[in-house]
């Protein structure tokens, strides 16, 4: 399945195609719009020639960073996620053997163990682990047993909770719509 997050088909390949990428547009989710972060693997494969895990965890963190701020910028926050991504470059290397899709396909791992793993990630808190893994589910194409009910709320069929249920433009406002929703709810609540 062709992934639709980005709007921007170079960007989406990317993502379908490259586990690493995917991880790394996840990793980057947080406090930019979802299709920024997404866009993010492109941007960095342009700028360093490569989205591989080797070559981010071995390029130089200075001009890392720096080809995360050109215009325009990776994320809004160049330096910290510059880092991070790096921090999980690395430990993909050091546990996976380079191979980012090894953390849910190795071992045959049910959901819960690849929760598991997920959370263990830089940058992977709870939240943003159950979703990466209701993606996995919902559009990669993961068979693991368990993966719904270890994703939670995200797993849920029908829903429009997160880049999980983002497949075109219609989805993504109802994505966008719902957590909305769930800010104002949190602000009054």
């Amino acid at each position: 399945m062709s992934l639709n997050i980005t709007g921007d088909p170079a960007a989406d390949t990317l993502l379908t195609e490259d586990p690493f990428a995917l991880l790394v547009g996840m990793l980057l989710d947080q406090q930019v719009a979802m299709e920024t972060a997404f866009a993010g693997p492109e941007k960095i494969r342009q700028r360093i020639g490569a989205i591989d895990p080797g070559t981010v965890a071995g390029y130089d963190p200075d001009a890392f960073t720096e080809a995360f701020k050109q215009t325009p910028a990776v994320h809004r926050f160049p330096g910290s996620m510059a880092e991070r991504v790096q921090s999980l470059a690395q430990v993909v290397v050091d546990d996976w053997g380079g191979e980012a899709a090894a953390i849910w396909t190795q071992g045959d791992p049910d959901g819960a163990e690849i929760l598991k793993r997920l959370k263990k990630l830089p940058g992977f808190g709870d939240q943003k682990a159950r979703i990466f893994l209701a993606l996995l589910g919902k559009q990669c194409g993961l068979e693991a047993p368990g993966w719904r009910e270890a994703s939670g709320a995200y797993g849920e069929s029908g829903s429009h909770k997160s880049v999980a249920d983002i497949v075109d433009a219609e989805s993504l406002t109802k994505v966008r719509e719902t957590k909305r929703t769930a800010k104002a709810a949190a602000k009054n609540g």
